[in-house]
């Protein structure tokens, strides 16, 4: 890794860190990066799962031809 950084957590979350990187057998900046894209995606699908918004209904509803 040639461009990092360091980040503050508790001691707690740096050991769960190093255990979970542990059994999945790969570094702890993989076992964050994997966790951020994982929390990504979380947003990603409550995002489309929020109601549509009244334009967004009427566009769909709109007629194609």
């Amino acid at each position: 890794m040639s461009d990092t950084t360091t980040i503050r957590v508790s001691r707690t979350t740096r050991d769960v860190l190093n255990e979970l990187a542990a059994r999945r057998g790969e570094t702890v900046a993989d076992s964050v990066a994997r966790a951020v894209r994982l929390l990504e995606q979380d947003a990603i699908g409550e995002d489309l799962s929020a109601p549509l918004r009244d334009d967004e209904i009427s566009w769909l509803d709109a007629d194609a031809g």
